[in-house]
């Protein structure tokens, strides 16, 4: 497909709401008591759920498995709130702590192994006490929804919002994500191929990713 005809099918990121559930709410509040960059964390939200909507038939998941994504990556960075240095286990422990967040422990533990796993370390139940408390499926969930999570932030690597649209075509041995960017989009690319290990790891198929100015 030549780049003008690629560009025509891909889906603008402006077209998702990144809070329109309202069981979202106390999400949001817990975020905004933490004082998180919402430019940058709706952003990854909106690419989170793009990227998700084009994996379903892939991955099998469903309406509340997006919710539990969209929770997690409104979230994701509030650990920011106490510093830079594992600010990802810092979000999970506010996820875990907080009195705001109206959600049940099994879903707070979900979210909160979602926000922890959107950087640094992979999921690994022989080394991670969470995460091997859960059941097989929910750790099948965590690991996936984690994996579009690293991947969506590495497309808004730059906190720029250079990201506007997207397309994902996957077939048996591959996921290729085509995105349209505004200005250079080089970094976001590096970051996302690199952050897409996890993706590529649970759903056992190579991942590409490749921008072009929209």
């Amino acid at each position: 497909m030549e780049p003008r005809q690629a560009m025509m099918h891909l889906t603008p990121i402006s077209g998702v709401d990144p809070v329109g559930d309202p069981r979202l709410s106390t999400a949001l509040q817990l975020a905004e008591a933490c004082d998180y960059e919402v430019d940058h964390s709706h952003q990854v939200t909106r690419l989170a759920l793009c990227l998700f909507d084009q994996l379903r038939e892939t991955s099998g998941y469903g309406d509340e498995d997006r919710f539990t994504l969209n929770a997690a990556a409104l979230l994701h960075d509030i650990g920011w709130i106490e510093g830079r240095r594992a600010h990802h286990k810092t979000a999970m422990r506010l996820i875990l702590e907080s009195p705001v967040l109206d959600f049940d422990s099994s879903m707070r533990l979900i979210v909160g192994l979602i926000a922890r796993y959107h950087r640094k370390a992979l999921p690994d139940a022989a080394r991670h006490q969470r995460l091997a408390s859960l059941d097989d499926a929910d750790q099948g969930t965590v690991r996936l929804l984690a994996g579009i999570l690293r991947t969506a932030d590495g497309l808004d690597g730059s906190h720029r919002n250079v990201v506007n649209a997207l397309r994902v075509d996957a077939d048996k041995a591959q996921v290729r994500i085509t995105c349209g960017v505004t200005g250079d989009g080089t970094w976001e690319q590096e970051r996302a191929e690199s952050k897409g290990d996890l993706l590529a790891a649970t759903l056992n198929r190579r991942l590409t990713v490749q921008c072009m100015p929209g």
